[in-house]
């Protein structure tokens, strides 16, 4: 019988959205339906089990699934056993203190005595234990950021992203006690036979991640300009340098950072290059 991995995916979501594409994108065919809970992937010894976010970690943790994406946050505040083997680099968020915007802020000694309300209370419990700060802990499973409008709470902890859900409520962001990000967790000491696929899964998730923000470019360039171009072109180890049927003249290859996309090719310009070609990249494969 063939080796297969069970990964748990959020069932729907900016997570499901983000994890599926990144499978896409390593090459596994993956589908879901509506009310879909379990996938087999078509060309990879994976099957998906989709769940919700705050149930991955135990999943994992279990065996049930040997792997999962979930939130950095939720991980921890699940406190599974679980492994974290990669950081995928999406769904990137903090979670933070908030307090009404009508309100002067002096510093952590604000929350000593107050209530704060949060759907993280273990990770919220830690923080205020490590600043020796003395305050209570309302749970609240749903709109945390309401609570000080209607006298629940002094002060939230909660998830930040854009922040436009804390001006809409009259809240101001005044502590950030963690970044978090998608990762990917495992079940402690697998099988080898299921690390095999785990390993080859985040050899593809690697590769798709390297490319990420880079560009391929082609260029012409005369002979007695390569030197210069080649230190703007500096590429993975250096540039391709191919001699073209016009004498004096090559062909140089190299990849960019998107970022520095526009200074390089005006500088390009200046240093004699001509013909210049960008080429998206799908993958990168060191």
């Amino acid at each position: 019988m063939e080796t297969k991995i069970k990964i748990a995916i959020q069932t729907k979501g900016r997570l499901n959205e983000d994890s599926m594409n990144l499978i896409n994108e390593a090459g596994i065919g993956l589908s879901i339906g509506k009310r879909k809970l379990v996938s087999q992937a078509k060309n990879f010894p994976m099957e998906a089990l989709f769940l919700r976010d705050d149930d991955i970690p135990q999943t994992v943790a279990d065996g049930v699934a040997d792997i999962g994406v979930v939130g950095e946050n939720e991980m921890l505040e699940k406190e599974e056993n679980v492994v974290v083997v990669k950081k995928l680099g999406f769904s990137k968020c903090r979670l933070s203190l908030a307090i009404p915007k009508s309100i002067d802020y002096p510093g952590l000694k604000f929350f000593n005595g107050k209530k704060i309300a949060t759907s993280y209370p273990v990770i919220l419990k830690k923080f205020l234990a490590e600043n020796s700060i003395d305050a209570e802990i309302h749970v609240i499973t749903g709109s945390v950021e309401i609570a000080p409008g209607i006298g629940l709470a002094d002060a939230i902890f909660d998830i930040v992203s854009s922040g436009s859900t804390l001006v809409s409520n009259r809240l101001k962001e005044v502590e950030v006690v963690m970044k978090s990000e998608a990762v990917l967790i495992a079940t402690p000491n697998l099988p080898a036979d299921k690390q095999e696929i785990i390993d080859e899964l985040i050899f593809r998730i690697e590769s798709v991640q390297r490319a990420e923000g880079k560009k391929y470019i082609l260029l012409n360039a005369p002979n007695n300009k390569v030197d210069e171009i080649t230190a703007l072109l500096p590429g993975i180890k250096s540039p391709t340098l191919v001699p073209l049927a016009k004498k004096g003249w090559s062909s140089m290859h190299s990849v960019i950072s998107e970022d520095d996309f526009w200074e390089i090719i005006s500088k390009l310009k200046k240093a004699g290059a001509e013909g210049i070609l960008v080429v998206p990249i799908e993958k990168m494969i060191f």
